[in-house]
């Protein structure tokens, strides 16, 4: 069973919430990050190469330094402030009228380890330890990781008593147009219900945020090591997630756009579709809506395929991902590409972007042809994680992204 406990949340106050919170490091890379970074902005923290000029390499010890400086800076200056006594904390998100809540807890690093938390997506060592120096250095966890949990009737009834009868500690909306609420449990007797309910679940799940978890748990691991008096129960053991109830998330579709045909005309690349899948030409765009169908846009033509029977195992949880089956039988086979990590002639779009990104990467001439794929399941993710397999990478897409700066958990003791 999980192990969590509140903590002593740092957050900016409702009036900075909006100007602090920011997208989170990975979604925008320097250039973008120092555009969209407003003075109070936690971008400044979280990618602090955007403060040098020109902007520096990331990895450079006065970058990090960078980072911890400007931490430093905005709790002086009142942007963020800590929270007086421990609790847990409910984020909501709101996307086109749907709503999901979360619990921002700690997490024990014990349970990565050990297996507890599971993860369904391999991780790259350099990421890792970029992300560790700044959990060592700052002492913190300056942004939440993503998880689920199968969802608990009570919990559930807690999260909304308190969120429809308490108005938030701030609520905005981002220039995205998602809707990020933000509630305090202050009462005592709730959060220690609260600890009690998850001693009963059996497991958290990564949505988004594998390398942030793996950092934040090797960190753990390291101060436990490097402390002769561990106990267990440091506030280092821990680090910052917000929690979600399987049954309010949402996987969005994560789609694939190639630069080529390998070396095959048009026909001869849907004659190539035909061994495998029924190919049907689309008047308009097509989305695809049910497994096994897949869209295709290719030279200004949308076709809908559907994966014959006897091309893919219901009894394997990795073969009868869509992935796996557009990886196998369309990118392999007819495409050449066998490395999806590596190889240039391949690149992912998050469905967020919609079926016309996919269109412009292709009438631009950058791109041959694109793939729209149906997405994954909860169920399916769920169901790859406990039965300890990985799935391929650029699989789950889920939206909307955690605000960075919401709230941050300090283990500087």
């Amino acid at each position: 069973m999980v192990k969590i406990r509140t903590f002593r949340g740092i957050c900016p106050p409702p009036q900075y919430a909006e100007e602090v919170a920011s997208r989170p490091y990975d979604v925008l890379n320097s250039a973008e990050a120092k555009q969209e970074a407003g003075e109070k902005s936690l971008l400044h923290i979280i990618k602090p190469e955007i403060d040098f000029d020109p902007i520096a390499d990331e990895h450079l010890e006065e970058v990090y330094d960078k980072g911890v400086e400007n931490f430093r800076r905005w709790l002086g200056r009142g942007w963020l402030v800590q929270d007086g006594k421990p609790m847990y904390y409910i984020y909501a998100q709101t996307m086109e009228g749907r709503t999901q809540y979360g619990l921002a807890v700690c997490c024990h690093y014990e349970d990565y380890l050990d297996g507890r938390i599971k993860k369904h997506e391999l991780t790259r060592p350099d990421k890792e330890e970029d992300r560790m120096i700044h959990v060592r250095n700052q002492k913190a966890n300056i942004e939440p990781v993503f998880f689920s949990y199968p969802a608990v009737d009570e919990i559930d009834g807690i999260v909304a008593g308190i969120t429809e009868s308490t108005p938030p500690h701030f609520e905005f909306t981002a220039a995205d147009g998602f809707g990020h609420s933000f509630w305090k449990i202050t009462d005592d007797a709730v959060n220690e219900r609260i600890t009690a309910l998850f001693g009963e679940v059996p497991a958290f799940y990564v949505a988004d945020g594998h390398h942030r978890t793996a950092a934040a748990a090797r960190v753990g691991q390291e101060l436990a090591a490097a402390n002769p008096a561990h106990t267990g129960d440091e506030e280092y053991c821990y680090f910052l997630a917000v929690v979600f109830p399987d049954n309010q998330l949402k996987i969005i579709d994560y789609n694939r756009v190639v630069r080529d045909l390998n070396g095959l005309t048009k026909e001869q690349f849907l004659a190539a579709l035909e061994k495998n899948f029924t190919v049907e030409p689309k008047e308009g765009t097509y989305k695809p809506d049910a497994l096994h169908t897949f869209g295709v846009y290719t030279d200004g033509q949308w076709y809908a395929l559907r994966a014959k029977e006897g091309t893919y195992d219901d009894g394997d949880p990795i073969g009868v991902l869509d992935v796996t089956i557009l990886s196998n039988l369309v990118l392999d086979e007819i495409l050449g590409i066998k490395d999806l990590r590596r190889d240039k002639r391949i690149d992912f779009v998050g469905g967020i972007r919609g079926l016309g990104e996919l269109e412009r990467r292709v009438d631009s001439g950058e791109m041959a042809v694109a793939f729209a794929l149906y997405p994954v399941s909860m169920h399916q993710l769920i169901d790859i994680a406990d039965t300890g397999n990985i799935m391929p990478p650029k699989t789950t897409w889920f939206e909307p992204k955690l605000r960075s700066g919401v709230v941050i958990h300090s283990f500087d003791e």
